[in-house]
């Protein structure tokens, strides 16, 4: 590939897997990435969706960590605005202290969740306004330059844990060119922005102390089997699951069948959905190379992060073992 590829892990519970499988498959998962050569698997913040356990982001990363020896381990990403900035600090300090150069830590500003899991985690309809302050706050901490007299991190203060701000509009794109820190954005599920995005981050860009030129990161879809017709059928599958994640809710939260799921994606509230996957290479393992390799062309990202679709644990390890198939991953530059 002409730019590294990294892995974003949600952690998904399979509709007959538990919890536990789906945690011991994200070990599964990093161990086979580090062998393969992957650059790092990330882990994101979503709270009270029964698909998704990937919630105790560090708690996740510092299990796997124990498990893995080298691979770069991190968050994509922490909700900021759901947590005191002193508390990621410590918690990525501790994670950096016991795994030295492997941990990263995304930040992005969305709630993860929705209105009601809102409340419940304390955070008011303003608590995303003081992002860009809580970043500074943050990095203080971990840089040993702290903003708060008297209050250090312990662990974290002199780790310099790197920092990446994630997003999904230009709000992003400005504030970690301003920064001067690397950024993701997510078109793997919010891919309006994109390019427009990039090109702000890179025209703003002010080196900083943790980066000299920009670094951007575009989220990606990954949809890859043995054949064109086994990956067509996996990405209906991927399509009704995320129908059923998002809607089920709407339903009374009773499970919508297939069916359920085929009639809404048939509508405009499904094409809405649908749209949320534009970015996503499907086919053979030689298709998806090809896909990948103009996608991060044509948006002029540094590195991909790759969700890789499928309805199983096995099914997912195995999709990284195709996407790997046949080509040299790139490093990061040293």
């Amino acid at each position: 590939m002409t730019v590294p590829i990294s892995l974003l892990d949600l952690a998904l519970v399979g509709r007959d897997e538990t919890v536990r499988e789906a945690l011991d498959g994200s070990v599964a998962l990093a161990r086979l990435a580090e062998r393969l050569g992957f650059t790092r698997v990330w882990y994101a913040e979503h709270h009270n969706m029964a698909s998704i356990a990937s919630s105790a982001t560090a708690v996740l990363i510092a299990h796997v960590a124990a498990h893995t020896e080298r691979i770069r381990l991190g968050a994509g990403g922490v909700m900021l605005p759901n947590h005191a900035p002193l508390v990621i600090a410590e918690q990525f300090g501790t994670l950096a202290t016991l795994h030295p150069d492997r941990i990263d830590l995304g930040l992005g500003r969305a709630p993860g969740t929705d209105q009601p899991t809102m409340r419940a985690l304390r955070r008011g309809p303003t608590s995303a306004d003081s992002f860009p302050h809580d970043v500074l706050e943050l990095q203080g901490y971990l840089n040993d330059d702290t903003r708060v007299p008297t209050v250090n991190a312990i662990p974290g203060r002199g780790t310099r844990v790197p920092l990446y701000i994630l997003g999904s509009s230009l709000f992003g794109a400005q504030l970690a060119a301003q920064l001067g820190l690397p950024y993701g954005f997510a078109s793997h599920f919010a891919p309006d922005a994109l390019h427009q995005a990039m090109a702000t981050y890179r025209d703003g860009f002010r080196p900083a102390d943790q980066g000299t030129a920009p670094w951007a990161i575009a989220g990606v879809n990954v949809v890859v089997a043995e054949t064109e017709e086994a990956a067509a059928e996996e990405l209906l599958a991927t399509r009704r699951s995320r129908v059923k994640r998002f809607l089920g809710r709407q339903f009374g939260g009773r499970h919508l069948s297939d069916d359920d799921a085929d009639a809404i994606l048939a509508s405009p509230q499904g094409a809405s959905i649908e749209s949320m996957m534009r970015y996503t290479a499907t086919g053979t393992p030689d298709q998806v190379h090809v896909y990948l390799d103009e996608f991060a062309t044509s948006c002029g990202a540094d590195e991909l992060m790759v969700v890789l679709q499928g309805r199983t644990v096995a099914a997912r390890l195995h999709a990284a073992e195709l996407l790997a198939e046949g080509v040299e991953l790139t490093p990061l530059p040293a």
